[in-house]
């Protein structure tokens, strides 16, 4: 019985300590949020030591393997019906030069205007084709989306992140110190046996 109890308790002591020690590696991810001198050594959480790296390399990873501006303007332009985008510009037109065409001019209006609804019906597609690739290659080389979210991370607070971490990855992180937990007390077990049988 006494050698019973004594791998029950370094069981249970393994557990504690594999509970502990997962727990308090988790708090170290995000502890402490600005540098703290001890014994000459600069100590610092992980995640806040190595937020501009880590804000880097999922904004590179966002636009590498997630989202691009290509794939935004592709999707922007496919769900846009060109048929639309035609007849308003025809009718913002038509009505620019309603009423305000100069003296002999403003005769023929009805002439103009179908001149301009013509050439827009014929030639309105192609011309928007063309303006939307000249855009579309403006966007993609003006817009760097990867630049965008490294600088909404940075942006965010030391606490704000490891909150949004915690609320993201709160079972898993649970599951960590519970299976320290379960491999303390293993551990344990083993040790009270190599300990009653050697």
């Amino acid at each position: 019985m006494d050698i019973l109890l004594k791998i029950i308790l370094m069981a249970f002591i393994g557990a504690v300590i594999g509970y502990t020690t997962n727990v308090v590696a988790i708090k170290l991810l995000f502890k402490p949020l600005e540098p703290i001198n001890i014994l000459g050594f600069k100590l610092q959480g992980v995640i806040p030591k190595r937020r501009d790296e880590i804000a880097k390399s999922i904004a590179e990873t966002v636009e590498a393997e997630l989202l691009s501006v290509d794939e935004i303007m592709d999707q922007l332009i496919e769900g846009t019906d060109k048929k639309d985008i035609l007849e308003m510009l025809k009718n913002k037109i038509i009505s620019m030069t309603e009423g305000k065409l100069p003296g002999l001019l403003s005769a023929f209006s009805g002439t103009i205007n179908k001149y301009i609804e013509d050439i827009i019906d014929s030639k309105g597609e192609e011309l928007l084709d063309e303006m939307t690739e000249v855009l579309v290659h403006k966007a993609t080389s003006s817009i760097s989306i990867s630049k965008m979210v490294e600088e909404k991370i940075s942006g965010f607070e030391l606490d704000e992140i490891e909150t949004m971490i915690l609320k993201i990855a709160k079972n898993e992180l649970r599951h960590i110190e519970i299976l320290g937990g379960v491999l303390g007390f293993l551990i344990g077990i083993t040790q009270g046996l190599l300990f009653v049988l050697f």
